[in-house]
């Protein structure tokens, strides 16, 4: 395959920052279709439904998935089932089985689908992950906590149920924790912070632990007001360790050991073309699987009504 034709679904904010011009400075592919209700994008064909589009435009050969998790199963089982190669905006998809499915799906067609988690891609990700490999850690805590109103004006689908809610950027924070450390981690207890008004959590507090005893605590809030927070820090036998800047920069024991420029969805087209040549799939759901385990455990808390 050279040039893969690429279609797009959910022309929303997160296509305009981040997709297009990813797929715009890709080599690699060719944007020819897009799917919204509401957004556009210029150039191409734009149509109102995924299916209107695949019936329109059989040349596709690969589709972005970017609407909210709640609606993405249907609209990745019909390009799955056209045989189209499929990448998925995190969270892939709204529950586990329903994932499950897309990626027994993906097999079946043989075709390829790509759990896009970006924040794995973060540039010092990769470095954190060898300098923890060679040490023992003693603790860690990881701090995500930022202003909804400035990441996520307007939105209600991120307040209903299978939303998310905090756990939308919170995931991000543990699809690093669980590319970064070398055996599995699983949550143990867990308080979740709903508000009066929502179906959805806007805090959340959860503890981890792995097979050796690992003190891992998480602590998402979208009530973060001036400076954001996305911060993974740890106790090791090799110095004090920080990946800040949501995985930007590399600190152990004071001194700055990674840091370079932001190409988190660049660095995604660049695997989803690569899985695609290869005939592969990657589908890791460990981020998704500890959020549905906090649901699972977590404690209730209701607080103060929120409103945009």
């Amino acid at each position: 395959m050279s040039t893969i034709n690429l279609a797009i679904v959910g022309v929303g904010k997160i296509v305009r920052d981040q997709h297009l011009p990813a797929v715009a400075g890709n080599a690699d592919y060719r944007l020819v279709a897009a799917a919204s209700r509401n957004g556009r994008v210029e150039g191409i064909d734009n149509f109102g439904t995924i299916g209107d589009m695949l019936q329109a435009v059989p040349s596709i050969q690969a589709v972005s998935l970017c609407m909210p998790p709640q609606y993405r199963y249907a609209a990745a089982v019909q390009a799955l089932e056209a045989g189209k190669h499929v990448f998925l905006e995190k969270p892939p998809g709204a529950t586990l089985s329903e994932v499950e499915d897309l990626a027994a799906r993906a097999a079946a067609n043989d075709v390829s689908l790509f759990a896009s988690w970006h924040s794995r891609y973060a540039p010092a990700v990769e470095a954190a992950r060898t300098f923890l490999a060679g040490t023992r850690i003693r603790a860690m805590r990881v701090a995500w906590k930022e202003d909804v109103r400035q990441w996520h004006p307007g939105q209600d689908w991120i307040w209903q149920p299978g939303g998310l809610g905090v756990f939308d950027p919170g995931i991000n924070a543990l699809s690093i924790v669980s590319r970064i450390l070398s055996q599995p981690v699983f949550a143990t207890e867990a308080t979740l912070e709903f508000p009066e008004n929502r179906d959805a959590p806007i805090a959340a507090l959860i503890r981890f632990t792995d097979a050796t005893g690992l003190d891992l605590l998480a602590e998402f809030d979208w009530r973060q007001t001036g400076p954001q927070n996305w911060d993974i820090e740890a106790e090791t036998e090799a110095g004090p360790m920080r990946l800040s800047e949501g995985g930007a920069k590399l600190t152990v024991d004071g001194q700055l050991l990674h840091a370079e420029p932001e190409q988190e969805y660049p660095m995604l087209y660049r695997r989803f073309a690569e899985l695609i040549r290869a005939g592969r799939s990657d589908v890791d759901l460990a981020p998704l699987r500890h959020v549905a385990d906090a649901f699972m455990l977590g404690r209730r808390k209701v607080v103060e009504a929120f409103h945009d």
